[in-house]
């Protein structure tokens, strides 16, 4: 230290503003100071680009704090407030007759306990009345320290308490002593005896019986239903194993928000969830075999669902008890009711037990599931629903053999069972002759368009009842389609005509419900699937059989209907097409009831003139090919060509044959049998060959079917 420099002292430090002090010697001083750099001063810094989320909370409370309904969600609809107060009553009935059964065992308990409870309770009396327990603890810690003193004023106080307890206990002990013997030997009414013993026995038992002893049994060994909280959902979602939310919880732990308040919906409890950012919803859903297990739950008691807002928002409801105990109410056109195919009829019920309502016109349905899922049941439900609005033309086809649409053959136009031959080729023969009613139905859809009654080139609700017009709704049922689309010598033709009348006849009024049990690209072309527009997946047994009925990625998304168990869980699916993909439950309806309705549906159609008559169930153009062919077949001719065939049959029956070509007779005869080859002949000396068929051919194909009548 040089002479020149000064030691301060603790007194006179001096007081140098920093700011100014490091202003001042940075260009001279700093060694460090970057001579090209040039200062600015007076920098200002602005706010920044996107306000924190706290300012932007405070800016807008009324977007964020969302004011609670006056009246609460279950409490909207009828539906709601009656399923809870039947869950209540259910549960409470439930206990009620629980406990009832054993009332004998509880009243022989409480006897047996009441007797040692009369001395449990005069020996607590007692007790309380010497005070001994007041300041005991002071007494024996003065006692521990030989502290008389002390002790002796503490003892003084107990003495004290005491004398005013005995009081207490004498006054009211001697009226309740002559009480007893007046209730003893005195003339009371049986009814006071009943009740006062029903007051005091249980009392005395409960005071004499040991803790580890109840009176009454439980009723289960669990909850009967755990209420929804929030913890519990959040414990759940962080349990689904999902990367996104467990990264997001562990950095934030509010990441999962609730919207709205956890409330009662229907016989449950709903939470709508904000899951964290970049989490969809779809990713839960497809977990939800974990969310249960999280909740220690059964898995048809938790039903998660992405919500209406966002991809990420989760509504997750949770029922009171599993949906497969839960009644399922009765359809509500069961009992009355008309049904318009342009509008909306109940059909399946959700979780919650509300009622979903389908559409049929303009719309084609696919119903897929294994055996003893519920589909044949589903879809005759949506014929059913058909069969109670008057227009409608239905035709049904089971291929499966059992009978299950037999109830609606009264009201059928066309009405086919069995898996043999001859019913798949009259299948085969209905879908051709739907893809020529579709050309008529164009043809008529024109015409009224330019009469400015089809606006959109659709079939409209008053085109539909006007009589005349043609185009009155046609619903096609096919149960077992596959049983056509794997026939070797019908299927292929059927897929693509099916498939063209499936594009084509949805604006015209034509209606197709498909059901199968093998969705695979053989038994059902994947053409059909993609343009199908409303889709039931009941229960399957895999992702491939999945993703045929519902869509590509249904699986992926959570869309199972893997989950669902074949008979417990029958008439349980997702229903794509109707809104958002959800598990629902169609109806159920067993043969008896069908037979209702039907009966409701023949005086509908007996009053509107549309029901058909016995004998008469074929389609419009019947006709009988083969009769026709050998009525025309050239004389002493073994063999005739195509053409001159139609030539003939167009003479003998315009309305019918009119414009056929070869074509189209090759595949009318196809059905029967009959083989269409080569057949060559000389015409002015030149060879000429042109497709055909043979007499002998023809022959048999009809002797064969005569056989087949007598047989049958």
């Amino acid at each position: 230290m040089t002479h020149d420099q000064h030691t301060p002292e603790p007194g006179d430090a001096e007081v140098v503003p920093l700011d100014s002090r490091r202003r001042a010697r940075q260009p001279e001083e700093d060694d460090y100071f970057d001579h090209e750099t040039i200062a600015v001063e007076g920098e200002t810094t602005g706010p920044p680009v996107d306000p924190p989320d706290d300012d932007a909370i405070q800016a807008t409370p009324r977007i964020t704090h969302r004011r609670a309904p006056i009246i609460p969600a279950w409490l909207r609809t009828w539906q709601s407030i009656r399923a809870m107060i039947a869950w209540q009553l259910r549960d409470a009935a439930y206990v009620i007759a629980y406990h009832s059964v054993r009332s004998p065992k509880y009243l022989a308990k409480a006897l047996w306990y009441a007797i040692p409870g009369i001395f449990k309770t005069i020996g607590r009396l007692l007790h309380w009345a010497t005070a001994e327990e007041g300041n005991w603890a002071l007494r024996q810690y003065a006692a521990d320290r030989n502290d008389a003193e002390t002790w002796l004023k503490l003892d003084r106080q107990r003495q004290r308490q005491s004398r005013w307890r005995w009081s207490v206990l004498l006054v009211l002990g001697v009226p309740a002593l002559a009480g007893l013997l007046a209730f003893l030997v005195a003339d009371v009414p049986g009814w006071v005896r009943l009740a006062a013993l029903a007051v005091a026995v249980p009392l005395l038992a409960r005071a004499g019986r040991p803790t580890d002893r109840p009176i009454t049994d439980r009723v289960s060994e669990a909850p009967r239903y755990r209420k929804l909280t929030a913890e519990l959902v959040r414990r759940a979602l962080l349990s689904c194993g999902i990367s996104g939310i467990t990264q997001a919880v562990s950095k934030d732990p509010n990441a999962i928000s609730f919207p709205q308040e956890i409330h009662r919906d229907g016989p449950g409890h709903l939470a709508i969830v904000d899951l964290p950012f970049g989490v969809e919803a779809a990713e839960v859903v497809a977990r939800r075999g974990r969310l249960a297990s999280a909740m220690r739950l059964p898995l048809d008691q938790v039903w998660p669902e992405p919500a209406a807002g966002h991809p990420g928002r989760l509504a997750l409801w949770v029922g009171y008890e599993p949906s497969s105990q839960m009644k399922q109410p009765p359809w509500p056109l069961l009992r009355d009711g008309q049904v318009d195919v342009f509008k909306p009829f109940p059909f399946a019920t959700t979780p919650r037990m509300e009622t979903v309502n389908a559409e049929l016109m303009f719309r084609n349905w696919l119903f897929g599931g294994q055996p003893g899922s519920g589909k044949t049941f589903g879809l005759r439900l949506a014929v059913l629903a058909a069969a109670l609005d008057p227009r409608a033309e239905i035709r049904i086809y089971e291929l499966k053999g059992v009978g299950d649409f037999k109830v609606l053959e009264p009201i059928c136009t066309e009405y086919g069972n069995g898996f043999d031959d001859e019913t798949i080729a009259r299948c085969a023969a209905m879908f051709g002759w739907l893809y020529k009613e579709c050309e008529r139905r164009s043809k008529r859809i024109a015409h009224y368009n330019a009469l400015g009654k089809a606006p959109e080139n659709k079939v409209t609700p008053e085109l539909a009842s006007l009589k005349g017009s043609g185009l009155h709704p046609l619903i096609v049922a096919v149960d077992e389609i596959q049983e056509l689309f794997l026939h070797p010598q019908y299927g292929k033709e059927a897929g693509e005509i099916c498939e063209k009348v499936i594009k084509l006849g949805r604006a015209l009024g034509v209606i197709l419900l498909l059901g199968t049990q093998i969705p695979d690209k053989d038994s059902l072309p994947t053409g059909i699937t993609r343009n199908v527009n409303t889709r039931y997946c009941m229960s399957v047994a895999d992702q491939t059989a999945n993703d045929m009925i519902l869509g590509t990625s249904m699986y992926k998304n959570g869309y199972r209907a893997t989950v669902f168990q074949p008979v417990v869980e029958a008439g349980w699916g997702i229903l794509a097409g109707l809104g958002k993909p959800a598990a629902r439950r169609s109806f159920y309806l067993d043969t008896r009831d069908a037979e209702k309705v039907v009966e409701r549906a023949k005086q509908l159609r007996g009053l509107a003139g549309t029901l058909p008559e016995p004998g008469t169930q074929e389609r419009q153009d019947v006709y009988d090919l083969l009769a026709d062919l050998a009525e025309v077949w050239p004389a002493g001719e073994s063999a005739a060509w195509n053409e001159a065939l139609c030539t003939r049959l167009a003479e003998l029956r315009p309305d019918v044959y009119s414009g056929w070509k070869s074509e189209q007779l090759t595949s009318a005869v196809k059905p029967h049998g009959i083989r269409v080859a080569d057949i060559g002949r000389r015409i002015d000396g030149k060879p000429v060959t042109r497709r055909g068929i043979r007499l002998d051919d023809l022959t048999e194909a009809i002797a064969e079917r005569n056989r087949r009548k007598r047989s049958g």
